[in-house]
C-alpha cells in the first residue's frame, strides 16, 4: 500500500453551470434555488458533505443551503422567491411601458400606406355590377 499524502484531499465537488430561467442548481437529485440576479451567468457551485454553495463572478454568494440528502426535493429560499417575485413586477410593468411607447409613436405616425378612395359606384362600374351590366353606365 501507498503512504497517506501530506495533506488531506478535498472534502468538496465543484462544477460550474449556467444559472437558467428558473433559477435553479441541481445537485446530485435535489434543486437549490439561486439568487434571480444570477439568471444567465455561470456560477461555480461547490458541494460537500454539510453544505451546498453557489459563487457568483467575484466570489459572490448566490445560493448558500445546508446539504439535503433526501432525494428529488426542491429547496427555495424566501429571499430567493420574494427576489424573483419583485424582478417579475418590475420586466412586467416595463413591458407594458414600451408596449404603451410603442402604440403611441404608431398612433402619431399615421397610416403607414395611404391607399386611394373611389366612390362606390366606380367600383359598380368597374365590374359591370350595375342595372343591364355590359358597357352601358347607370344613369
Amino acid at each position: 500500500m501507498l503512504t497517506l499524502p501530506p495533506v488531506d484531499p478535498p472534502a468538496w465537488w465543484r462544477m460550474q453551470t449556467r444559472i437558467g430561467r428558473d433559477q435553479y442548481i441541481r445537485v446530485d437529485n435535489n434543486d437549490y434555488s439561486v439568487h434571480p440576479e444570477a439568471i444567465g451567468h455561470t456560477v461555480t457551485v461547490l458541494t460537500d458533505n454539510d453544505e451546498v454553495i453557489a459563487l457568483a463572478t467575484g466570489g459572490v454568494i448566490v445560493a448558500r443551503y445546508s446539504r439535503c440528502w433526501a432525494r428529488h426535493q426542491t429547496l427555495t429560499d424566501p429571499d430567493h422567491a420574494a427576489a424573483a417575485q419583485t424582478m417579475r413586477g418590475q420586466a412586467r410593468h416595463q413591458q407594458a411601458a414600451q408596449a404603451k411607447d410603442a402604440r403611441r409613436s404608431r398612433a402619431e405616425a399615421g397610416p403607414l400606406v395611404e391607399v386611394e378612395q373611389c366612390e362606390l359606384g366606380f367600383y359598380d362600374r368597374l365590374f359591370t355590377v350595375i342595372e343591364g351590366g355590359g358597357d352601358r353606365e347607370a344613369g
